[in-house]
């Protein structure tokens, strides 16, 4: 895999790049945000929030408004609200220093996953007419939630009718909410479902998806934190709508 590294600092960009050479990566390295910029799209792009020349915030931007490629943010900062900006901006992924490299690189292997095109089905793969009428797979669902409607074929999200636009680590995790709303996720549950089984890495990067899912919701109201067990996906008490999880089988409902 061809990876972008966008690092100012050459101490942490020289063992980082070795590191994930020995892993069998291909590393290249852009000083600046102007230089990674300029760079032909990668496969992967790791990105440092504090560049000398632009604000990494910026460089994400950029990125995100040419090409749909994987970025991870590097930081430093201790502010959540920067790595909120990052992911409503479309990162897939944070870490923050001091890490290692296998957990960059756990991160890394997690995102190219999620980031992966399904293989189409053939037309010998295809369910005839009648047995799609019958049974139709999950990824035809929609979810009613109040005025809150998610479409799991086309991974788009309505509140009030209007679109919201998600990251895709943001749609994975109001879907896990959504599949029993009121009910009560547990951290690990959501972990498990949302990323991988076994998630390698801090639990703090649920917290930053879940506040940049409430942010794009509009009331941090939607998703009630159940202290020291996890979240549930709730409709304001000021939403006038009904809540209905029942997914909706070959459109919408007559």
């Amino acid at each position: 895999m061809h990876v972008l590294l966008i690092e100012d600092d050459d101490r942490v960009a020289g063992p980082l790049a070795e590191g994930l050479r020995r892993f069998g990566f291909t590393v290249e390295h852009a000083r600046n945000g102007a230089d990674g910029l300029a760079v032909p799209e990668a496969e992967m792009v790791l990105l440092d929030l504090g560049l000398p020349d632009m604000d990494g915030i910026d460089v994400c931007r950029a990125l995100r408004s040419r090409s749909s490629v994987p970025i991870i943010m590097i930081t430093a900062r201790d502010d959540e609200v920067d790595r909120v900006l990052g992911l409503e901006l479309g990162a897939d992924d944070y870490v923050s220093k001091p890490f290692g490299v296998r957990e960059l690189v756990a991160r890394i292997r997690a995102v190219t996953r999620r980031a992966r095109p399904l293989v189409p089905a053939t037309p010998r793969e295809e369910p005839p007419p009648s047995a799609d009428l019958v049974r139709q797979p999950w990824t035809s669902r929609i979810h009613r939630i109040g005025p809150l409607t998610i479409d799991h074929r086309t991974r788009q999200v309505r509140l009030h009718e209007a679109p919201i636009a998600l990251a895709p680590k943001e749609f994975d995790l109001l879907v896990c909410l959504a599949e029993d709303p009121g009910a009560v996720c547990s951290r690990r549950q959501i972990l498990d479902t949302a990323w991988e089984p076994n998630f390698f890495g801090p639990t703090k990067t649920l917290d930053v998806h879940i506040a940049a899912l409430r942010r794009k919701l509009g009331d941090a109201a939607w998703i009630e934190n159940i202290r020291g067990i996890g979240f549930r996906l709730v409709p304001p008490a000021h939403t006038d709508a009904t809540s209905s999880a029942e997914p909706a089988r070959g459109g919408e409902p007559r």
